[in-house]
């Protein structure tokens, strides 16, 4: 198992709170990490979509009465809305009997119905964290350019060979489609979905149409942006949110969109491999996209992720404001020899950032005046947690 960045975090949350949800989209890992975490504490582990275990709550308060002593680990808990309230109790009963902490860790393939139940009844009770996909912090520096073409589902990551692994990616998005998103939201047909989720894919990194994809899909805007909606909650799909602070300029106002694991963005595009990758018009903003989601992954909690772009063509591909208030301007070029545009310097100019910095492919790490530097993506991630 390779050792997961979240798991110093998720210990903490459990130490000072009754429960916890570890959420994340399915086989992202969230239960060999549950398990790992249950290995050296009394705990039970349930699995929700089992009708056995299902079974064991059908009288939940005395099931959980009689487990108050162990951490009870809750897989796929979206599937049973009502065990929320039966939950409540047995945190406050718990409580009572001086169990304050550790006693339940809910894993959901979602934040839709897990968020909306909890926040109903759970406040004050629970705290969230998000398992995401293998990053460049957690696989070995050799394995990057794999990390980045088959994406960070461990599955996907960890696959004999090539096809093993497009073919894993392939069936991934197949159950999301015909299984998974169905349990989520109104019925939608899986075709309809899988060309808008691929539309998404060819506009990796651009900003948001919703006219241009509505008109392609043959429905009305409002519908796009249910779909939208829905593979955000899911977290299969990030909504980059424009800045908007500079009263000043003329600031573009939609947001950027990203398919937020690169192994997903060329399964959608049929890309098999990296040869395939690099001679496809994608390959940059797919870069950019791979770029973006781990440099948001690896800040502290609490950092404000955008972009910035003017209409007189000023941009920086992100901009983090981080906890300390301090100002990271973050442009991504897929060169080994990158260079500065002049819309990064202007748009500088605008935001007067504390930092500014090119990520490249490489890992030497140099200046390019203006106080610019180039750095990889390794190199400034690990600059990121560190900030934590």
């Amino acid at each position: 198992m390779f050792p997961r960045r979240v798991t110093p975090r998720l210990l903490d949350l459990l130490g000072h709170n009754p429960a916890v949800a570890l959420i994340g989209p399915r086989q992202v890992g969230k239960t060999t990490l549950a398990h790992a975490i249950a290995s050296d504490r009394r705990s039970t582990y349930l699995d929700l979509e089992s009708a056995s275990d299902r079974a064991r709550l059908a009288d939940a308060e005395a099931y959980f009465a009689d487990h108050e002593d162990d951490l009870v680990i809750l897989d796929e808990v979206h599937r049973v809305p009502e065990l929320f309230q039966s939950l409540r109790g047995a945190i406050d009963r718990g409580r009572r009997h001086g169990r304050k902490a550790g006693r339940f860790l809910l894993l959901g393939s979602a934040a839709i119905d897990l968020l909306k139940q909890s926040g109903e009844t759970l406040a004050g009770r629970i705290s969230y964290l998000e398992l995401a996909p293998f990053d460049p912090l957690e696989v070995p520096p050799a394995d990057q350019d794999t990390l980045w073409v088959r994406g960070g589902f461990p599955p996907s990551f960890l696959a004999d060979s090539e096809p093993l692994s497009v073919k894993w990616r392939q069936d991934f998005v197949r159950t999301y489609l015909e299984r998974d998103i169905p349990q989520f939201g109104p019925r939608i047909p899986a075709e309809t979905l899988r060309r808008f989720w691929t539309m998404l894919a060819h506009n990796q990194a651009g900003l948001l149409n919703t006219a241009n994809i509505a008109r392609g899909l043959g429905v009305d805007g409002k519908t796009v942006a249910g779909y939208l909606e829905l593979l955000v909650d899911l977290l299969l799909v990030r909504r980059l949110a424009p800045w908007h602070r500079n009263d000043g300029k003329r600031l573009v106002k939609s947001p950027k969109v990203y398919v937020r694991d690169a192994g997903i963005v060329h399964a959608l595009l049929r890309l098999r491999n990296k040869d395939e990758l690099l001679s496809h018009p994608v390959v940059g903003q797919s870069w950019e996209g791979f770029v973006v989601e781990n440099l948001i992954g690896a800040a502290p909690d609490g950092t404000e992720a955008n972009f910035y772009r003017t209409s007189a063509g000023a941009e920086i591909d992100l901009v983090l404001t981080l906890p300390d208030r301090q100002l990271w301007a973050i442009e991504v070029k897929r060169n080994s020899a990158p260079r500065v545009e002049r819309g990064f310097h202007f748009a500088c100019a605008d935001l007067k950032p504390t930092r500014r910095f090119v990520v490249y492919p490489g890992i030497e790490r140099f200046p390019l005046g203006e106080d610019t530097e180039a750095i990889g993506l390794v190199g400034l991630a690990q600059l990121l947690q560190d900030m934590s």
